[in-house]
């Protein structure tokens, strides 16, 4: 089921809300990035992202096609979203960090679906051979 989910990076500064339904899915991705990271993430179309403070306090990063940008806080480092826009996926989007979501509960997190990708090797359609350390 579809809810509002309020969440922010680890200092507080950057906040946010989504109106997302775990059930439907979430993802985690074995390039460059997200490998590093530990990016876990569900996708919304923008009008489902709101920017509620810290618009200032975000610095962004771009790589490879610099079609997404990686958006972080300069504060405390901590990534809790990513924007890009892709005609497939509707338009412009913006990629939640599930980690990121204030008030998610445990049981939530544990039972939301993960679908693993291959962003490595830019086949976002199937999974990476070994998924253990995403």
């Amino acid at each position: 089921m579809e809810k509002t989910y309020h969440g922010s990076c680890h200092c507080g500064a950057v906040r946010f809300s989504a109106d997302l339904d775990l059930s439907e899915g979430t993802s985690r991705c074995n390039c460059s990035v997200c490998a590093k990271a530990r990016f876990w993430k569900s996708v919304v179309p923008a009008k489902e992202f709101q920017l509620l403070a810290g618009e200032d306090s975000l610095n962004e990063y771009r790589f490879g096609s610099g079609s997404i940008a990686h958006l972080f806080c300069r504060t405390c480092g901590v990534k809790p979203f990513g924007r890009g826009h892709l005609e497939e996926l509707g338009g412009t989007f913006y990629a939640i960090n599930v980690a990121c979501l204030d008030d998610a509960a445990p049981e939530e997190l544990a039972s939301a679906p993960v679908t693993f990708e291959d962003g490595r090797n830019d086949a976002w359609d199937r999974a990476p051979k070994e998924t253990g350390y995403l």
